[in-house]
């Protein structure tokens, strides 16, 4: 992961609101939940949780997909290791 796709992914967890969704979508036992699902557990309004995972999507953390009517979020956990990993290695440099 280049700087720049770290910082970009770095600043969609810095909002409370965001990394609240991420935390959800981490401790959920199946890969995926309704959005309905997520609001309903977060207490935030529809358009509020769509605005924010739509920059979770674009960081690359999150995943959507449609099915009918409901639209089903993932933990893109793959991304978040990367991230995990490319903090590690900035926190292991020493200048």
């Amino acid at each position: 992961m280049d700087a720049k796709e770290l910082r970009a992914s770095l600043r969609a967890m810095a909002d409370l609101a965001r990394l609240r969704i991420l935390q959800q979508l981490a401790g959920y036992e199946h890969e995926e939940t309704t959005v309905s699902d997520l609001i309903r557990a977060l207490r935030i309004s529809q358009p509020l949780a769509s605005w924010h995972l739509r920059t979770l999507r674009k960081a690359g953390l999150v995943t959507t997909h449609r099915n009918g009517r409901q639209v089903y979020c993932s933990l893109n956990r793959a991304r978040v290791e990367e991230c995990r990993q490319a903090l590690g290695e900035l926190a292991g440099q020493r200048t």
